[in-house]
């Protein structure tokens, strides 16, 4: 479960986030909207501990990280994957290698265990016999799903995404999301979804967390949010903007 309290954050004299409280139970899909810069992937960083807040507490399974030091926010965070928004694979490693990389630390896998999980994790988003191919080989789409596989094939329990279907083409977004369920369905992780693109909320999430002027504005389903006659929910789901 992950429980965040009151959390505070400003950079400099401008403040990001403003008394954000929130929970998501195990086994949750959440997607978090809200307009570019409002705080969206700061609050990630904040849950993962990349971050320290000016006041607040965020709590992984009952123990609250902020008081935490680097070492202590290790073990935590090998409770997460993470897929980051340019995928962010590095150039000169294979794929497999990029796939790998999370699991360099668990000294105890063997070489044959960790060819086993990333050949899994690759089969998981439909990119089996691709472990010798660079980066610079593949689509932007086939990136994304590098990056997905990388994220679950250390076994998390909560997985985070930031902007997965960023610079994607509709159909590969599609694609995308179909991977997130299939991720959260077979493997039984809390998934939390940073997005922007209002189908791909409607689509991955079974809660919807939208932020709005640095406070959580709106924590429903997907079916209520999209079915609000709140101004400024319909503001932000239409694409208008202000006059």
């Amino acid at each position: 479960m992950i429980e965040v309290r009151d959390l505070k954050k400003k950079f400099g004299p401008q403040p990001i986030l403003d008394g954000v409280s929130f929970r998501i139970e195990n086994g949750e899909s959440v997607a978090i909207i809200g307009r570019s810069g409002g705080g969206k992937s700061v609050l990630l960083k904040h849950i993962i501990g990349l971050l320290q807040p000016d006041s607040g507490e965020v709590f992984i399974d009952g123990e609250n990280i902020v008081p935490m030091n680097e070492r202590q926010l290790l073990r935590v965070r090998e409770k997460f994957g993470m897929v980051f928004q340019g995928a962010a694979l590095f150039d000169s490693m294979t794929v497999a290698e990029n796939v790998a990389f999370p699991l360099e630390r668990k000294h105890k896998l063997t070489a044959g265990e960790i060819s086993r999980r990333v050949a899994a994790a690759l089969e998981v988003v439909d990119l089996p016999g691709t472990q010798h191919k660079k980066p610079a080989e593949l689509s932007g789409g086939m990136r994304k799903r590098v990056g997905l596989a990388r994220a679950i094939v250390y076994e998390p329990q909560i997985v985070l995404y930031d902007e997965p279907t960023t610079g994607l083409d509709p159909i590969v977004s599609d694609s995308i999301d179909k991977l997130i369920m299939r991720v959260r369905d077979h493997l039984k992780v809390t998934s939390i979804v940073v997005t922007h693109d209002m189908r791909s909320a409607r689509r991955v999430g079974n809660h919807v967390l939208m932020l709005h002027e640095k406070k959580i504005y709106a924590n429903c389903t997907p079916e209520k949010l999209f079915a609000s006659t709140d101004p400024i929910v319909r503001q932000f789901i239409d694409g208008v903007a202000d006059e």
